[in-house]
This record gives structure tokens, sequence and C-alpha cells, in this order.
């Protein structure tokens, strides 16, 4: 029981000063752009059938596509615990050599070029 209050004090009192530190160290300089009801770089006041780029929602793509990744090998560790830890890690590693694969690919097809 004495462990669990000192831990709960130790997180309570830590949670406390990180919150005054933000509080205090923050620097609040309000500017136009961050007054506006958007901060995203388009003009609020304009038309809101603006071309949008194709690029922002290919590495919106490439996040999720990564980040599934990192979903999959979450349990990668315990997975190693099986009768049969080879093919677990063989397909591990097709997974990952094949998004790799998929990201030189967008690299030298020049699909993470913001420039044209």
């Amino acid at each position: 029981m004495n462990m669990i209050t000192f831990m709960i004090t130790l997180s309570l009192t830590l949670s406390i000063i990180l919150t005054l530190l933000n509080f205090w160290l923050a620097q609040t300089n309000p500017d136009s752009e961050k007054l506006s009801p958007y901060e995203c770089g388009f003009d609020p006041l304009g038309s809101a059938r603006l071309p949008f780029s194709i690029r922002f929602f290919l590495v919106a793509i490439l996040f999720l596509l990564f980040d599934l990744e990192i979903a999959l090998l979450l349990p990668l560790p315990w997975a190693t615990q099986l009768q049969s830890p080879i093919t677990t890690l063989i397909w591990t590693f097709i997974i990952i050599l094949l998004l790799t694969l998929g990201l030189i690919y967008e690299w030298i097809q020049g699909g993470l070029e913001w420039a044209e």
C-alpha cells in the first residue's frame, strides 16, 4: 500500500510541476494568423473551392501506411515465443521489405518531391 501511495504522490507532483512549467514558460504571442479561424494556410475569407494539392493526400496515405506497419509489428516481441518464431520473423521481414520497396519506388518516381 505504501508503494501505491508513493507512486500516486509522485505522479501527481510531477504532473503539477510540468503543468505549471508549461504555463510559466509558454510564449503567447498571438498574431493575425493565429487569431484567424483557420491555421492551415488558406485564406478563411476567400473561396472554399480552391484547388487542393494531391501531395497532401499522398503524405497522409504514406503516414497511414507506415502507422499500420507499426501496429502490425507491435506484437512481434511476443510472437517470438510461439512454436515457430522463424515463420513469424519471415512474415515480418516480408512486410517490412514490401513497404520499403514501395517507399523506394515512390522516392524514385518523384512522388515525395514538393517542387515540380
